[in-house]
């Protein structure tokens, strides 16, 4: 589960979503929230989307450091107790 979680003093914005009929009977049936489950939905994809956006955004420096580590061994491998 993810960090991020609603709070009552969160501001709510009125938002039409089109749902599988079927997938909203079934949820209803269930007892399942539909707003609550569309919003950890988005929450969840937010933030998958964010992290990688920022994987792509740093790969250059990921894999910089990895090529260094590799030729180089770590800088501070001298002072590891392990």
């Amino acid at each position: 589960m993810e960090a991020w979680m609603a709070t009552a003093v969160t501001v709510r914005k009125p938002t039409n979503v089109s749902l599988d009929r079927a997938l909203v009977e079934e949820a209803r049936a269930l007892g399942i929230n539909l707003s609550q489950a569309c919003e950890q939905g988005i929450a969840q994809q937010v933030s998958k989307q964010r992290a990688e956006r920022w994987l792509a955004e740093n790969q250059a420096a990921i894999d910089s450091s990895n090529a260094y580590v590799e030729a180089n061994g770590l800088p501070l491998a001298r002072f590891r107790q392990f």
